[in-house]
């Protein structure tokens, strides 16, 4: 029986922090938003959620699209 290679890909965000002064938490979510270079952001970690995909690969590691299933 063959052997396929498949992947899976889980959908993450990598969640960042920064301390910005502001008046408010709108305005320091605008203030991060309009120059994020201006900030030393922290790095949270990765943070997973369900939406999943499933492909195989061919020989030269490309993903066969007729084989993808999960999430779109």
């Amino acid at each position: 029986m063959p052997t396929f290679t498949v992947l899976l890909r889980v959908d993450a965000y990598v969640d960042y922090t920064a301390e910005v002064e502001a008046d408010d938490p709108e305005e320091a979510v605008e203030l991060a938003r309009e120059s994020p270079e201006d900030y030393k952001w922290q790095e949270l970690g990765a943070c997973e959620f369900d939406a999943r995909g499933y492909v195989a690969l061919d020989a030269e590691g490309y993903e066969i699209e007729a084989t993808w299933t999960g999430c779109d």
